[in-house]
Parts: structure tokens; C-alpha cells; sequence
């Protein structure tokens, strides 16, 4: 097993319990691609017919409001699946889009694939099952401490969920995700509470 293949089996089986013929069945119909810095794994109004685990880098998802302004939602860092779920569930296209902000390895596995399996396969099913309850809670907790919690209070969140990210993408990507200005972070990170 490669080491990315070790990573997703870890990730995957971290879930829900796979037996090696379940993942076997799972593997043998992914492939791997690489995404340079700015490329998209999904674009807005695609419709979502593979879902990705992120092996390396750092991928957003993000909205582009009316008057062309960006807003990060989401930051997903190795190993961490992604997609577009909604999409995936519905049928319908994809609303936010998923960028790379660095070199990024993703195994993409085909929906189709993950539908053949699902209907012999209770693993796969309760993978899937489980897999969408850790994007409402997720969501619900995202939500929550945007709505809640202070900036300083989302920034210290925002250290200890994604340690050694602020070295490696831009600070407006960080004040977009915490729903500050760059100039608020910058006063918050050289004003640290002690």
C-alpha cells in the first residue's frame, strides 16, 4: 500500500470499519490527480460526480457574493474529504466552488462507482451515512461559532484545527475564513492574549 493509499484507508476506515474486500472494491476504481496552486477540484455550477480525499495541500471552498467579493467557507487539509456533497446528494450544481491554495494531491473515486457499491455493500452505505453526519456537525459547529464567538475567539479555534496553515496560504484567505478583515487579523495576531 502507498502511502497515500495508506492515508485514505486510515481516513476512510476512521469512520466507519471497511473490510479489505469492501476497500479493495473502493480503491481499485480511484485515481489520483495533482492540482496546481488556483486549480479547482469543483467548479461553481459543475455537477459533483467524484468525490476527492485530499492526500497534500490545502483546498477552500468559498462564494462569490454579487458584487464580485469572496468569502472562504471552508478549509480542508490533508487527509480530508472533499466535494461537493450537496451536489452529490441532489443531483444539482455545485454552489461552492473548491479551489486549491497549494500543490494539492487528490484520489478521486467516481459517484457512480460509490452507488454500484452502495447497493450490495452495507459498509459503503454506512460510510456514506456517516460521512454526511460529519459534514452537518461540521456545518452546525462552523455556524455556531461564527454567529457566537468573537474574532479572537475564532482565530485561537482556527490555530488548533489547522496548526501550521498560516505559513502556508495568504492572510486574506485567513480573515475570509474567520469573517475579519486582514487588518483585524493583523491586529489580533500581534496582540495575542496572554
Amino acid at each position: 500500500m502507498t502511502k497515500a493509499s495508506e492515508q485514505i484507508y486510515q481516513l476512510l476506515n476512521g469512520i466507519s470499519q471497511l473490510s479489505s474486500k469492501t476497500w479493495s472494491n473502493l480503491i481499485e476504481n480511484a485515481t489520483t490527480i495533482e492540482l496546481n496552486k488556483h486549480d479547482f477540484f469543483v467548479k461553481e455550477l459543475e455537477i459533483s460526480r467524484e468525490i476527492g480525499i485530499l492526500t497534500e495541500g490545502i483546498v477552500r471552498s468559498f462564494y462569490v457574493t454579487e458584487d464580485g467579493k469572496e468569502y472562504n467557507k471552508t478549509l480542508f487539509t490533508a487527509p480530508s474529504i472533499i466535494g461537493s456533497y450537496v451536489s452529490f446528494i441532489t443531483g444539482q450544481p455545485n454552489q461552492l466552488p473548491q479551489q486549491a491554495l497549494t500543490k494539492c494531491k487528490v484520489t478521486k473515486i467516481p459517484l457512480s462507482t460509490i452507488e454500484t457499491l452502495s447497493k450490495d455493500n452495507i459498509e459503503i452505505e454506512r460510510l456514506r451515512r456517516k460521512i454526511a453526519e460529519n459534514f452537518f456537525v461540521i456545518k452546525e459547529k462552523r455556524e455556531l461559532e461564527m454567529a457566537l464567538l468573537q474574532a479572537e475567539e475564532r482565530y485561537a479555534i482556527f490555530q488548533k484545527e489547522f496548526p501550521n496553515v498560516e505559513q502556508e496560504i495568504p492572510q486574506y484567505h485567513i480573515a475570509s475564513y474567520l469573517g475579519i478583515s486582514p487588518t483585524q487579523l493583523s491586529r489580533i495576531r500581534s496582540n495575542p492574549k496572554t
